[in-house]
């Protein structure tokens, strides 16, 4: 998936605890041979290869999973949507870049969204529905791979553990110890942490434009893209969010960035399962904003205070 999975865990004896960590590391590798886009023998990549109008029957994973994704499309107005491959490449996004015409901007916005794509509702089968339209898992694979991980590991008996994809973080247990403290990063400097949260049976997914970005005729262009604009998201900070669900808080780090500080304060505020951090920059200093729920995991020796 193109980064690193850290796995620990408290276990009764080293073998055991090393064999259940191995479970935990297949069951990401089935995920993975469910969701890459960067590979041609994987579940998704054969459904964004189909012909146009042919149904294709999918495991009854990958049909939950997208109808999970679509779920969170609705639910957060379309700034979280999966089917943003025509977008992908219209900018070049895995090339060297690119900034696209008007008319191909209009071009890849058609072939954009999970409208491209057919559900079923009675079977486990999907079309696709234009010949430019494909599907972009990174928006959510990440946080699937780490809740298939963490059922793996309790499943070979293991209540507490930390595991770290990338940066987002999973924290499992509810005992005494099991706490974990993670640093939330500078939208800009990622060695320099503005804050801290408390986690506990949680993870922290945080998005941002800062880290995988291309530069194009003078141009910064980041690697999350607005599926509403067709354009990639401003560097504008970044968001954390905190879920009971790894997969839930990788999506909804996504779209909240997508919304911005504004709008995705105002879809924070009427939440009280999920916890939001918005790290703000501007002029040279990072403001921070988060909704209630998010009190419950902020450490509090922080000196940061509470901004609307």
């Amino acid at each position: 998936m193109g980064t690193t999975l850290r796995i620990g865990v408290a276990a009764q004896d080293r073998a055991g605890g090393i064999a259940a960590i191995e479970s935990a590391f297949n069951a990401v590798r089935k995920i993975d041979g469910l969701l890459s886009t960067w590979r041609d023998d994987s579940e998704i990549a054969q459904l964004n290869r189909a012909p146009v109008g042919a149904p294709v029957r999918l495991s009854g994973e990958l049909h939950a999973l997208l109808r999970e994704a679509a779920h969170w499309s609705r639910a957060t107005g379309g700034a979280f949507d999966p089917a943003v491959g025509a977008l992908v490449d219209a900018w070049d996004l895995r090339g060297a870049g690119r900034i696209p015409s008007a008319d191909q901007l209009a071009a890849a916005s058609v072939a954009t969204g999970l409208g491209r794509f057919a559900l079923s509702d009675t079977g486990v089968t999907a079309v696709r529905l234009d010949a430019a339209a494909w599907l972009d898992t990174g928006g959510f694979g990440k946080g699937v791979a780490l809740r298939e991980a963490a059922r793996a590991l309790r499943g070979a008996g293991i209540e507490s553990a930390i595991l770290n994809f990338g940066g987002q973080v999973l924290a499992l247990g509810s005992g005494a110890g099991d706490e974990v403290i993670v640093p939330v990063a500078h939208p800009l400097r990622r060695s320099e942490a503005v804050l801290r949260l408390r986690l506990q049976g949680r993870s922290a997914s945080t998005s941002s434009q800062s880290e995988r970005t291309l530069t194009v005729g003078g141009r910064r262009v980041g690697h999350i893209l607005d599926p509403r604009s067709g354009e990639p998201v401003p560097p504008w900070g970044s968001v954390t969010v905190v879920a009971r669900d790894p997969a839930v808080a990788d999506m909804l780090s996504t779209a909240l960035l997508v919304l911005g500080p504004e709008a995705g304060a105002r879809w924070a505020e009427r939440r009280s399962d999920v916890g939001v951090l918005f790290l703000l920059q501007r002029d040279g200093r990072v403001l921070p904003r988060w909704n209630r729920a998010m009190e419950a995991f902020l450490v509090t020796e922080t000196t940061i205070s509470r901004r609307g």
